[in-house]
């Protein structure tokens, strides 16, 4: 690809750490409570370590490749790792200015005081070192380093006190490491309080610092700085194709822990020999250090306690109920009309009350769901087990390369195949990442099909934080087509007729989402009035941000709302000045993917799993469901239209003006996330009272 062309887009990796820095910018925003920032920061930390462990790691393997697989890329990865770590360096010290300057004189002030170890008085001192003596001794691990022998191995992720110190006896300088166990215990220890008014805590590492003088007797301690590892995450499967693809994927995550490094965190104040002793014990380059502040794994910071003080989080947003299906007959409901749940401003309970329901329901004869990410704890498959238990024909496609999640899913495969459930494992060379259900169910003597497909996974604990959509329907359009996708995954026969309702990834979906941009283009050529609205997480792929361009050079006003990376460059004129792009990052994570073609006012609305990435679009079965129900359409058009107006969440994405607030002084302020919910609950209402008529009518 030529250099001018490639001007036309961002490399993913750059505009996902874009992405992150809108993170940033939450815990940055005074606006909200001290605590919901201090959470965000955690998000960006819990972001980048996953970052570094599966794009930045690819990259440094990239850069040992041979020279004729660096000819094929479209970058050069050492150039690429260079803006990646420029760009994260830049972020982690305005990150720890905000720890440092704001977070902890904003946490006194509201009577939280994080204290270091110089700040203990004495109660407070002997409080620390029996804390260390009956918990910390067991796990701190201490290690001398010596340079030409075997370097010691540090584990992924977890967090290693680096220490300067001079041996008494020969005032010869010394180093050495001692693990900061936040894996095995609470990360903020609360304190006995010098004050009444102030809650009091330390961190687990400044205790560690405060006693290691007792694990090296002999010994003068100089200094302590705290470092972390991060490995390489990826799974590296010789061959999918050939053997047992499940045995090779257990082997794997075995071998994940023990990884090449990604990266190596330090504290930037770590003086520079120092520095260049611990890169020559643990054999690091240049593109494996990645300073940061006095504090690593910021993600613990989840769990900072908040002292019971109510104001410092946000006003909840209790889920709300359904009661269209809620606690009622939910297959009778669903035969009436379709449903749409939008979590999680509404309750996750009508769609487990649908698996609960169809277990124990002597009328349903089979279940079948795709699993690609379920919750430990989750009643979705108890009632799987329980329906199996009762003889029905139950089966679960479990994609096991999910990242991140393949030991859990295993373990749920191996459960649920233990109870009698047919369970079917990932195909290989592609990831089933579809959501959706179906329930056989006898009515009349004749069997009717239940769907429910949606925009996220089964899981009952993103469902509270995750934004997304799903539609219980009986339409035979749609349960016909699911029907046989199923038959794909379980049999692996390729479909000998085309899908006509659903948009299918690895079966046409790809193509016929590019035959809608274009419809789009040619009525924007005949004069018409042309429109594409997309929302998704991603915009990556190059054919399709081709395409959209082509939709902007002929007129089509495009708007997106993408939460993470998108790799098309926004308001370019004579390329894109037709594309808007914006995206939210708020309280929940927006996650539901809705594409909306004008089409001379008609509106073909969709929902999907897809991102619009080449990995989403080319190697993973995806669904993409057309909305046909007309409320349903009007819902959905209501809250695309809230989160376009939204002047207060809203960031820019654009090529000059990347990242900034999308705030417009002189409207009202328009928080979407706070307007959906309240909508929500204006649509609760609205239902409520009809079946209220309806009921005095009967």
């Amino acid at each position: 690809m030529a250099e001018e062309v490639l001007e036309n887009y961002i490399h993913r990796d750059l505009s996902w750490l874009d992405f992150n820095y809108r993170v940033l910018q939450e815990a940055k925003d005074k606006s909200l409570p001290l605590l919901e920032r201090i959470k965000f920061m955690a998000i960006y930390s819990s972001n980048l370590d996953e970052f570094f462990r599966v794009r930045v790691a690819n990259h440094r393997n990239l850069m040992r490749a041979g020279k004729k697989t660096k000819r094929e890329l479209e970058f050069a990865p050492e150039a690429l790792l260079k803006q990646i770590l420029d760009k994260v360096n830049r972020q982690q010290e305005e990150i720890s200015s905000i720890f440092e300057n704001q977070f902890i004189p904003e946490l006194e002030q509201n009577g939280i005081r994080v204290l270091r170890r110089l700040d203990l008085n004495e109660e407070q001192k002997a409080f620390v070192e029996d804390y260390f003596n009956q918990n910390l001794l067991p796990f701190v691990q201490p290690v001398l380093l010596v340079e030409d022998k075997i370097k010691p191995f540090l584990n992924n992720a977890s967090l290693y006190l680096a220490i300067h110190m001079r041996d008494r006896s020969n005032d010869k300088v010394n180093y050495a490491i001692v693990k900061i166990p936040s894996d095995q215990l609470d990360r903020f220890i609360i304190l006995p309080s010098s004050e009444d008014k102030f809650n009091e805590l330390i961190l687990l590492d400044d205790i560690v610092r405060h006693c290691v003088k007792w694990i090296f007797p002999g010994y003068e301690i100089i200094d302590t700085y705290s470092i972390k590892l991060t490995r390489d995450a990826e799974l590296y499967i010789d061959d999918e194709y050939s053997g047992d693809l499940i045995a090779k994927i257990k082997h794997s995550l075995n071998k994940r822990q023990v990884g090449p490094a990604s990266r190596m965190v330090y504290d930037r104040e770590m003086d520079k020999p120092f520095l260049k002793y611990l890169i020559k014990v643990f054999d690091l380059g240049e593109f494996d250090l990645l300073p940061e502040g006095r504090y690593h794994n910021n993600f613990d910071f989840f769990k900072f306690p908040s002292f019971g003080h109510k104001h410092l989080t946000n006003i909840p947003f209790p889920p709300l109920p359904y009661p269209a299906l809620e606690g009622k007959n939910i297959f009778n409901r669903i035969s009436e009309r379709d449903h749409f749940i939008h979590v999680p401003y509404q309750s996750y309970e009508s769609v487990i009350q649908f698996f609960e329901q169809a277990a124990v329901d002597p009328n349903v004869t089979h279940i079948k769901i795709v699993q690609y990410r379920v919750a430990s704890v989750s009643r979705i498959m108890n009632a799987l087990l329980e329906a199996v238990s009762l003889g029905k024909h139950v089966s679960a496609f479990i994609e096991v390369k999910a990242r991140f999640d393949e030991e859990a899913n295993l373990q749920w495969g191996e459960k649920l195949e233990a109870a009698g459930v047919n369970v079917y494992y990932s195909i290989p060379g592609i990831k089933v990442h579809a959501k959706m259900a179906i329930v056989r169910r006898i009515e009349e003597t004749k069997p009717s099909i239940y769907a429910y497909l949606s925009t996220g996974n089964f899981h009952e604990d993103t469902a509270k934080i995750y934004s997304d959509i799903g539609i219980f329907t009986k339409d035979t359009r749609i349960t016909n087509e699911v029907t046989r996708l199923f038959s794909y995954l379980e049999m692996q026969k390729k479909p000998t007729t085309p899908f006509k309702h659903l948009l299918v990834g690895k079966f046409g979906m790809k193509e016929q989402l590019i035959q809608l941009i274009r419809k789009e283009i040619r009525i924007a050529r005949d004069g018409g009035e042309a429109l594409i609205v997309l929302k998704m997480n991603s915009l990556q792929d190059p054919m399709m941000i081709d395409e959209l361009y082509k939709a902007s050079k002929a007129g089509v006003q495009i708007k997106l709302i993408i939460r993470g990376i998108c790799s098309l460059k926004p308001g370019i004129p004579g390329l894109s000045e037709n594309i808007e792009a914006i995206s939210i990052v708020d309280r929940f994570l927006e996650h539901a993917r809705i594409f909306i073609f004008y089409n001379q006012g008609k509106r073909d609305i969709y929902i999907s799993s897809a991102d619009w990435m080449v990995r989403n679009l080319d190697h993973r079965i995806e669904t993409v469901l057309p909305i046909y129900d007309e409320d349903i359409r009007q819902v959905l058009l209501d809250l695309i239209r809230i989160q376009l107006s939204d002047n207060v969440k809203a960031r820019l994405i654009h090529h000059e003006k990347n990242n900034e607030y999308k705030s417009d002084k002189d409207d009202l302020a328009i928080r979407s996330q706070t307007e959906t919910y309240y909508y929500m609950k204006r649509l609760n209402e609205i239902f409520q009272q009809e079946e209220v008529e309806e009921e005095i009518i009967e």
